[in-house]
């Protein structure tokens, strides 16, 4: 389906872009830690909800 030209742009794609936002990101790590304390807080309670979510949906399929 994809040639080995395809596979390896892909591949080199995905590492480039992961390296790029590691070291755009990197540079606000303090102004991160600073202005978004507790933002995994937020993020918890939206897995919660989305599990609470599948979990009515099992329930209720039956």
């Amino acid at each position: 389906m994809f040639t080995t030209g395809q596979w390896t742009f892909a591949a080199l794609f995905f590492v480039g872009f992961i390296v790029a936002a590691y070291f755009a990101y990197g540079k606000d790590k303090a102004l991160h830690q600073k202005e978004y304390k507790g933002s995994y807080k937020i993020l918890i309670a939206f897995l919660v909800f989305i599990a609470l979510l599948f979990v009515i949906k099992l329930t209720l399929k039956h």
